[in-house]
């Protein structure tokens, strides 16, 4: 499967779905909900947290005249002795509260319940086999299985036996074209540096040549006789935050080992380019990808048969995207929002591949497309205000039928922790395919497409304990601050009193034209078990709306995100759902930023706020790993004063005041954090702990062995979750469950 451009990106956003645990097994009896007609408001008082001192440091940083103070800079060097330390002592103050809520182990016992039950994903062919994911229990990592024909299914990877603690994780499965090999990444403690292991599809043995120090890769293989892959070069620093900005593209040849790896793109200085990426179509022309931010990137070609052609450009320009979908008959058929801000699809030959000789196959429309490709058919996935529509087209562009699905949610792909595995994909020459439906209320459900009669059965329904009847999702339209009309998906269960005392959960990420449709999380489902509203606006900065409405949050116009969200909250306080005692506010990486930014705009919105492994230092996120892609959406420092300015305005680092008394707050970051450093979260953390004057608890939990998120151990993901949620429903004043 081709590496999407939106892998390269900051991160998706931070939930816990079906198809990322791939868990199992039992059914147990559903906790007691949260009343609040019966609950008492409790004085948890923090005059007795004994908080780390941390020390301040001279540093600074002068832009366009502007000085930055950074007395927390010692904290960014994560190999240091006293940052360790620092960690510790954070984190036995935040396990010390948490130890005091009387029911968080009841709702670890909640989170673990609603796991619990055996996932599979759709199966895919490769060879004489049939591959699949599954889990059929607790366990930290899906397991991959094979079956030839209709014999036994048997084990052909278990990546919990790649370590004891499940802390090591696969990633990017991929196999030669005949199916006899295959080759897989793999992850220790969740770090982007990644190694590529290669394995003999029949014997299951692994032969001797592991590649290492691979990272941001995909795997592109030619025939059968090697693969390309990217990565940068290892920085003399630190490699979990020193600064990478040079990838480069590599070709392995079976058999050989990696010092003899050939470069083949992006290793000269008039050529830089921080992510690079590659396909192989047709088992023939080499497709290069290449980009210096997360938006914008240039295509080339070049034609494997013939050893003295050269790369051939196909797309010069970094102001659009284009994804190669498949080479057939000497033509690429590309993915691209080129002059089309909600994307289309276009046929290049390959002959005169150039922008301006691109034929329209599929046209923009006013919905945003991504398209899949099975059995010689476009699948075209249009987003309806989030919601997904399906339409099958040949590869001319004809109209064929539109796809009917089992009720108003998603169909994209769900292969997020199971490897490659997404909806309306398949060979060339296949007549079935695969599909997911999910929305939040109802678990990720598999369904077997016919591509020729366009008739569709279930193929594995999913054995969840939560029971889907009892809840609904609603979507509504609210006004943000400028008028700006927001769609925003509001679940929680059917007899909800809207009396004001519902504790809710606001999420969102509002940023590098990431879209937020409605998916099935069985953490999420955990918090509406426990009597949560879960509600998610689709803000700008993301992509439900296409190009316009990404680019309507980014950079100069970031508020917008920020008051989009500010917006939904007051909407749920103004309509009942909830009140500021009973709010909760929470993202995960840009959705981090997002809280940070928020809860240091307005403290007095939420009664908690939850932000995840953030980007919160806005005068230096650049300077880390490769922090520098992400100005396409945020600017920098060091790109004007205006920019600057408007930088450090909303920057979470540099907005914490004094003498303000800020939501109950718990930063989450991970030790093992290579994408946003949590030098973001400890420099926040130290702020708020210095500053804050109310009444409520500044806790950082720091996850040790644990990256970004994916690949996360289940072991470990049921604890988070108990905590979070334990501190969330503890600080809005909840005595017992």
């Amino acid at each position: 499967m081709t590496l999407k451009k939106n892998t390269l990106q900051i991160c998706t956003p931070i939930v816990v779905t079906a198809a990322t645990l791939m868990l199992s097994a039992c059914q147990p009896a559903p906790e007691k909900a949260v009343d609040p007609e019966t609950t008492t408001q409790a004085d948890h008082s923090v005059a007795m947290i004994d908080y780390p001192q941390t020390r301040t440091v001279d540093a600074s940083d002068t832009h366009f005249g502007i000085e930055i103070s950074d007395p927390y800079r010692w904290l960014e060097d994560d190999r240091s002795e006293e940052t360790g330390n620092w960690v510790d002592a954070q984190n036995a103050v935040t396990q010390s509260y948490l130890a005091n809520i009387p029911y968080r182990e009841k709702i670890a016992d909640t989170v673990s319940n609603l796991l619990s039950y055996e996932r599979s994903s759709a199966p895919f062919t490769e060879g004489d086999y049939q591959y699949f994911y599954k889990n059929d229990g607790l366990q930290n990592q899906a397991v991959i299985y094979r079956q030839k024909g209709d014999g036994e299914s048997e084990v052909f990877i278990d990546p919990n036996q790649l370590s004891e603690d499940g802390t090591v994780s696969l990633f990017q499965l991929s196999f030669s074209s005949d199916g006899s090999l295959v080759a897989f990444q793999t992850s220790k403690g969740g770090s982007d540096w990644r190694e590529i292991l290669i394995m003999d599809t029949e014997t299951k043995q692994l032969l001797d040549e592991k590649l290492v120090n691979v990272k941001f890769s995909g795997i592109a293989w030619y025939k059968n006789e090697g693969f390309y892959y990217s990565s940068y070069d290892k920085p003399e620093g630190s490699e979990l935050s020193a600064m990478t900005d040079q990838h480069k593209l590599y070709y392995h040849e079976i058999g050989t080992p990696q010092s003899q790896d050939e470069k083949v793109f992006g290793h000269t200085d008039d050529e830089k380019h921080r992510y690079v990426w590659a396909s192989v179509g047709d088992d023939r022309y080499l497709v290069v990808q290449a980009a210096v931010s997360t938006s914008g990137n240039r295509m080339f070609v070049k034609d494997l048969e013939n050893p003295d052609s050269g790369f051939v450009t196909v797309k010069g320009s970094l102001d659009s995207d284009a994804d190669l979908l498949l080479a057939k008959n000497g033509k690429l058929y590309l993915d691209t929002n080129h002059n089309a801000p909600n994307s289309k699809v276009v046929a290049a030959d390959i002959t005169a591949p150039a922008v301006k000789n691109w034929v329209d196959v599929i046209p923009e429309t006013e919905h945003v497309l991504s398209v899949s490709t099975a059995g010689g058919y476009f699948f075209a996935e249009y987003m309806v205000d989030a919601i997904s529509q399906v339409k099958q087209y040949e590869l001319d562009g004809t109209f064929v039928r539109d796809v009917t699905l089992p009720g108003i949610g998603s169909v994209g792909s769900s292969g997020r922790g199971l490897g490659n595995v997404g909806s309306f994909e398949g060979k060339a020459d296949a007549t079935q395919t695969y599909f997911h439906f999910e929305n939040y209320a109802t678990p990720t459900t598999i369904y077997r497409y016919d591509i020729n009669s366009g008739e569709s059965e279930l193929a594995f329904a999913p054995g969840s304990p939560f029971d889907s009847s009892q809840y609904v999702s609603t979507q509504i339209f609210y006004n943000s601050k400028d008028g700006t009309r927001v769609p925003m998906i509001i679940t929680h269960k059917k007899d909800l009193a809207l009396n004001g005392k519902n504790p809710t959960l606001l999420y969102s990420y509002g940023g590098f034209n990431i879209s937020l449709p409605p998916r099935f999380s069985d953490t999420v489902a955990a918090w509406l078990e426990l009597g949560g509203v879960y509600a998610v606006p689709n803000i700008r900065g993301g992509g439900e709306y296409g190009k316009e409405w990404h680019l309507a949050g980014t950079q100069m116009k970031k508020q917008n995100v920020f008051d989009d969200f500010i917006a939904a909250g007051e909407w749920l306080i103004d309509n009942n759902y909830t009140s500021k005692q009973y709010l909760a506010i929470r993202g995960g990486s840009n959705g981090g930023l997002l809280v940070g930014a928020v809860m240091t705009q307005r403290p007095d919105l939420a009664q908690v706020a939850l932000p995840a492994v953030g980007v919160l230092d806005m005068a230096r996120y650049h300077t880390f790993t490769a922090g520098a892609g992400w100005a396409y959406d945020y600017g920098t420092v060091e790109q004007s004063k205006e920019m600057a300015e408007y930088l450090l305005g909303y920057s979470p680092v540099h907005n914490v005041r004094s003498d303000v008394n800020y939501p109950a707050t718990m930063i989450t970051t991970a030790d093992h954090d290579d994408r946003v450093v949590p030098a973001h979260s400890f420099k926040f953390a130290a702020e708020l702990q210095a500053k804050h004057s109310g009444p409520n608890p500044t806790l950082i939990r720091i996850e040790k062995d644990a990256g970004h998120g994916a690949g996360t151990p289940v072991s470990k993901t049921i604890q988070q979750y108990a905590d979070i949620y334990g501190f969330t429903l503890y600080s809005m004043g909840v005595e017992r469950l």
